[in-house]
């Protein structure tokens, strides 16, 4: 201990002169944009190549669990393209509203957080890729974000297991639409709010997204009502949904361009502008 003492005192000087850079870069940072944006930028990157390692070792250690969920899902498709009579890929293709193959970008989750309140994933792809902020995420189960930040490489996406993100979704079989939001308690459920008491809701329902975003295709699947409450400030329902996907086990995701969404955010800024 004493040997610690003594080393500070000897270089003090030094040590005040780190602590003061540190401090000054900080505050550098924190009150320019541009510095603050080129920081994490590189911050990205480097996490990024970390988080990419790592998940190539937890995917060999995960094969067995890999492969099962592959002859799952050829099992599915060849089920759809041998019954002549199943709808499903005409569906699919109503529900994207016609996207085309060449907007969707198909990357993979390198890490993946689900035990926070603000939960972010890293995925492998980037500006390089054509991604870019306020892309929506989903898998073939249901939706899984919206992109936040890219870099060349990587990109970050705010789940929706992040107390911060608000998605327009809907009632599948009635229309109503609500708020989705999570309140941070368990990743198997989030909540609708503001279901106007109106609507006819009952446990089971599906929910999906809504058509008054410009971030997610209408009805894309996102769970199920398992309870339904009345908001006593509001009077309106808040229904709790169990979610399709497995938020803590995502593989491979797809990233959806929206080519109407800045076209959409153009007119309504004009349109503010205005009033």
């Amino acid at each position: 201990m004493q040997q610690i003492f003594n080393f500070i005192f000897k270089n003090s000087t030094r040590l005040l002169f780190l602590l003061l850079l540190c401090v000054s870069l900080l505050l550098t940072i924190q009150s320019h944009s541009y510095h603050k944006s080129r920081i994490i930028s590189s911050a990205n990157f480097l996490t990024g190549g970390v988080y990419e390692k790592i998940n190539n070792i937890t995917e060999y250690l995960n094969l067995k669990t890999e492969n099962d969920a592959l002859a799952l899902e050829n099992a599915r498709l060849k089920s759809v393209l041998f019954n002549m009579k199943d709808t499903l890929t005409v569906k699919r293709l109503e529900n994207m509203k016609n996207i085309a193959p060449e907007d969707v970008l198909v990357s993979k989750v390198i890490h993946n957080t689900y035990n926070t309140h603000e939960n972010f994933l890293t995925l492998n792809s980037g500006s390089n890729d054509g991604v870019k902020a306020d892309m929506g995420v989903i898998n073939s189960l249901g939706i899984v974000g919206i992109i936040d930040r890219t870099s060349p490489k990587y990109s970050t996406v705010i789940s929706i297991l992040n107390v911060k993100s608000q998605i327009n979704a809907k009632i599948k079989k009635s229309n109503h639409f609500g708020s989705l939001t999570w309140n941070g308690k368990n990743t198997g459920f989030v909540q609708l709010l503001d279901v106007p008491r109106l609507a006819s809701v009952r446990k089971g329902d599906t929910i999906v997204t809504g058509g008054q975003s410009v971030i997610f295709p209408e009805n894309i699947n996102i769970g199920t009502i398992h309870n339904i409450y009345i908001d006593s400030v509001t009077n309106y329902y808040t229904l709790n949904i169990r979610l399709f996907n497995d938020m803590t086990n995502l593989g491979h995701v797809y990233i959806i361009k929206s080519k109407d969404r800045d076209e959409v955010n153009n007119l309504e800024k004009t349109s503010k502008k205005d009033e």
